[in-house]
């Protein structure tokens, strides 16, 4: 770490949420671009993606809480965001074949998206899944605007949006099109709220209202964040509180948008997941490595 504080309050609430003698665990270091991480709770590990190296990784927690690593899935076809399903299925996004896809219990794998108004999509980013079964995914550009992340590839879409996927026909829909990078994204609790990143410019996280379960309105700026703090992958914990990658850091939030305070890290943080026993550890995928601090949150029940 640098001389930058472990631990910044910015509202005295944030002390409710962090164990303040607890220090992040390495748990792992050598990738180009970690990101995506998704806790499996039944059994007990993390994946998370190394897009550059086009390779899912696994980490497996010992008594130590340190664990071990080893490779999941290579190559990825460039795998950004996870998440799991209701049925606790793996679903993904992939920059490589631009597609949203699950992967099955027997290991084979489901495209659920790969177009839009008859075109490839872009490069899906992160996703998420609502307790109906619909997958929400966003897809701005950055996995084909070079071959470092994906393949270099022609913009086909004419807008960056947010799509909805029907559960039962599984028909892909745009529910947002105002975005310039559409990117993290993560429900409230309840999911009467959706909050979505935008890493474009300006750069901020937008909250949506949910309606009847597959519209959003409103989409109000939750918090502005600049160059230096990110904004990019997404949680909301137990109680609503908002935690977002932010630049070198963690940065939490009030569901009223008031910013609590940063937990900092010695590289820039893609994203972040709540997992262990009892959701309480948060793992922090930052450029080349994957970090692990315990928290006083409990991450929200949800894949």
């Amino acid at each position: 770490m640098t001389d930058t504080p472990l631990y910044t309050h910015h509202d005295p609430r944030f002390a409710d949420l962090i164990q303040s003698h607890a220090l992040p665990d390495l748990l792992y270091s050598g990738c180009r671009w970690a990101e995506g991480p998704v806790w499996f709770a039944d059994q007990n590990l993390l994946l998370w993606s190394d897009i550059p190296n086009n390779r899912m990784l696994r980490f497996s927690p010992e008594a130590d809480g340190l664990g071990s690593v080893s490779v999941f899935r290579g190559p990825s076809n460039y795998a950004n965001g996870h998440t799991r399903d209701r049925e606790g299925r793996l679903v993904s996004c992939e920059h490589g074949l631009r597609r949203v896809t699950r992967t099955e219990i027997d290991g084979t794998i489901t495209v659920l998206a790969d177009r839009f108004d008859g075109k490839p999509l872009n490069s899906p980013n992160d996703v998420v899944v609502s307790s109906d079964g619909a997958v929400w995914f966003t897809d701005p550009v950055y996995g084909i605007l070079s071959d470092y992340e994906g393949y270099k590839s022609e913009i086909e879409q004419a807008r960056n949006r947010v799509y909805r996927i029907d559960p039962r026909s599984g028909a892909v829909e745009a529910v947002c099109e105002d975005f310039e990078q559409p990117n993290g994204l993560a429900f409230s609790p309840d999911e009467s709220r959706l909050y979505i990143v935008d890493s474009g410019s300006p750069r901020h996280i937008r909250m949506f209202d949910v309606q009847e379960g597959r519209r959003l309105s409103g989409g109000s700026v939750f918090y502005p964040l600049d160059a230096e703090h990110g904004p990019d992958g997404l949680r909301v914990d137990a109680a609503g509180h908002v935690w977002a990658a932010a630049g070198k850091g963690v940065q939490a939030f009030a569901p009223d948008g008031t910013s609590l305070g940063r937990i900092a890290f010695p590289q820039r943080v893609s994203n972040l997941a709540f997992g262990g026993p009892r959701r309480n550890r948060l793992f922090v995928t930052a450029t080349q490595s994957l970090h692990a601090i315990y928290v006083a949150a409990n991450g929200a029940l949800r894949p």
